[in-house]
């Protein structure tokens, strides 16, 4: 999330005491998997409540468990949030015990009463799930009025004062309609746009060849960053989801604020965030499949308390040696000991064992300057339960799409091997990064050359700054003389006109 320096930090920006201290500062809550649209990727195959959805007092209880273990922000999903009965008793004891509450929804029944019940039990923000201009939006979540309903949902929810934002999934149709799209959105008034890549899990695994190649991140990233600038000058601020990424020249233009320390520095999940389940299942990340990373219900005698302190299944990410579970090409990476292959949620999906992530922009880069790049290869299809996913090969080609090598989720590495033109140092896995103003990317902190554009990496920050300064002081120039003439306007003399 890009965070300016002289902006309050959200609620669930994670610092540095709350890594320390493994706090799941934001939780994804689905209090129902019930769900009236049909959506085409939906991950979770929401439609039907799940067998044994938590009571109510179950669901307080969870609330209370939250609370002491320091989280800050409750997100409610489903299947959609508003279909259980209690949604709105849940929103009001999330924000009596102090926790931001808010939720995520396809709108298409988020009438008036409903909105007016959240608000009042103390919702404070609204997103929206839109996922391309009606046509494709329709289609992809499975109801004709989707779209509409949807952006209705966005403008009754602004006029009622709550905060509203939209969800966008990444698609080979959705990134062609982001342009229109943001004109759609700048006149609803939202405040934050979301962007995150289609998994290929539950229903999208079926439909996966809607999903953009790996390669094709070397279009979209550009895009996303064009989108962000358009945004802004609107008041809109757009964010990438973790699984969209990682380590080109806009890293920073898109996740960071130009040149702090804001830069993607790997999965969260079990670390700062956590995801439940209608059920009480609890996960590292509400997206992840239930079947590997689910640590126990929170009942029959668990809680969440003992389920986030305790389980191995949400503890996968505090060891701080991620990186060395890296393999292929993330396993070469330059950035490995910082990313760590990135989204777990996303390798997993493809591979069905994290550690190597093909959706990454310095990767789709490096490879082209090879003249390869990655695509998908589907060879096993999902079993049909929530949270499942198939299973895939990455196939690596030429520029022009001959097949040159595959990629196996046993690591099997055949024909043409992709690998970092800037390879990993392990003894330097644990580093910070600095920036390197002669080509925008993320380089090592001290690094004297930069290894992506061969430029002085001191020389080029300090004409930056003094370029930055220039700036600042034409500005001043430009604010005093428009104090001064806004002066001589008020004191000049007044003429009658005969």
């Amino acid at each position: 999330m890009s965070v300016a320096s002289d902006t309050p930090r959200p609620n669930r920006y994670v610092t540095a005491s709350d890594r320390a201290a493994y706090r799941p500062v934001h939780v994804v809550w689905e209090i129902t998997l019930a769900c009236d649209l049909k959506c085409g990727h939906c991950g979770s195959r929401a439609g039907s409540k799940r067998t044994g959805e938590l009571t109510t007092d179950e669901c307080l209880q969870i609330v209370a468990d939250l609370k002491a273990l320091g989280t800050r922000e409750i997100s409610l999903i489903g299947g959609e949030a508003y279909l259980r009965r209690d949604f709105a008793q849940i929103i009001a004891a999330i924000s009596a015990a102090g926790i931001d509450c808010t939720m995520q929804s396809g709108g298409r029944n988020l009438n008036d009463e409903r909105l007016r019940a959240a608000k009042d039990a103390g919702l404070k923000g609204l997103g929206i799930s839109i996922d391309g201009m009606a046509d494709w939006h329709d289609e992809l979540r499975g109801v004709r009025g989707s779209f509409d309903a949807g952006i209705s949902a966005l403008r009754r929810a602004r006029e009622l004062g709550l905060t509203t934002g939209v969800n966008t999934t990444i698609s080979k149709r959705s990134l062609e309609q982001l342009d229109d799209l943001l004109d759609v959105l700048i006149d609803t008034g939202i405040k934050a746009w979301v962007m995150g890549m289609t998994v290929p899990m539950g229903r999208a695994s079926e439909r996966w060849k809607m999903l953009i190649e790996p390669y094709r991140m070397r279009e979209a990233m550009p895009k996303f960053a064009a989108l962000r600038r358009r945004a802004v000058r609107h008041g809109i601020e757009l964010q990438l989801a973790n699984n969209v990424g990682y380590f080109g020249p806009y890293e920073r233009e898109l996740r960071g604020d130009g040149t702090g320390d804001i830069y993607f520095q790997g999965c969260t999940a079990g670390q700062n965030a956590m995801g439940i389940e209608a059920d009480g299942t609890i996960k590292g990340c509400p997206s992840l499949p239930t079947s590997v990373y689910g640590g126990g219900k929170a009942r029959d005698g668990l809680d969440v308390i003992d389920i986030w302190n305790e389980t191995s299944q949400l503890a996968f990410t505090r060891d701080g040696e991620g990186a060395k579970s890296l393999w292929g090409f993330c396993g070469s990476c330059y950035y490995a000991g910082v990313c760590k292959a990135g989204c777990t949620w996303m390798a997993d999906a493809i591979l069905q064992r994290a550690g190597n992530n093909p959706y990454c922009h310095h990767r789709a880069e490096s490879l082209e300057r090879q003249g390869l790049r990655e695509t998908l290869r589907q060879v096993e299809s999902a079993p049909g339960i929530s949270f499942d996913r198939g299973l895939f090969e990455i196939v690596v080609e030429s520029e022009d799409g001959r097949e040159l090598g595959v990629v196996t989720r046993d690591g099997r590495e055949t024909g043409v091997v992709a690998r970092d033109l800037t390879p990993r140092d392990p003894a330097a896995d644990r580093f910070k990064l600095d920036v390197c103003h002669g080509c925008s990317r993320d380089v090592r902190a001290g690094t004297a050359t930069c290894p992506f554009c061969g430029a002085d990496v001191e020389t080029e920050r300090l004409a930056y700054e003094g370029a930055m300064d220039e700036v600042r002081h034409a500005l001043q120039v430009l604010e005093e003389r428009l104090a001064a003439s806004a002066a001589a306007a008020c004191t000049a003399p007044v003429h009658q006109l005969p």
